[in-house]
């Protein structure tokens, strides 16, 4: 009976131990997953902002597996530009519809936020990363 429990005991200290591997073997490989280059990848949807967020509005879920990770492209004019320790964030709205898309703007894009304006139209592309009372884009640059 004590031989039997101390094989059992070793058999679950080797399956113990290759799942701990194989965790730590995901979990390195998801760290060390590469950003997508926005830049010169071609977007997944090029969409309206009023049609992007009444989707979002309509069903939060749907709209998740649509969107979520994916690179989305929109044009607006600008309501707010923040720079926050050099890291650049506007604000997009169209036609004074009161949907907004909240653009993080990647590190090399921040010398063209600097000269924009308010009430510039521009043409913006990210990764969409949700809806927090706004759709959210990150990673984002200028198009036009």
């Amino acid at each position: 009976m004590v031989i039997l429990m101390k094989k059992f005991a070793y058999i679950t200290g080797i399956f113990l131990c290759l799942g701990l591997l194989i965790a730590l073997f995901i979990i390195i490989k998801l760290y060390n997953k590469p950003h997508v280059d926005v830049e010169s990848t071609k977007a997944d949807y090029i969409i309206s902002i009023e049609n992007i967020v009444r989707e979002f509005e309509e069903n939060e879920e749907i709209a998740n597996k649509k969107y979520l990770d994916k690179i989305i492209q929109v044009e607006g004019n600008i309501i707010d530009i923040t720079l926050t320790d050099g890291n650049g964030t506007i604000t997009l709205d169209s036609k004074n519809s009161g949907k907004t898309v909240v653009c993080s703007m990647i590190a090399s894009e921040n010398i063209k936020v600097v000269g924009l304006q308010k009430g510039n139209k521009i043409t913006v592309r990210g990764i969409c990363t949700g809806y927090l009372m706004d759709v959210m884009l990150v990673r984002a640059i200028i198009v036009n």
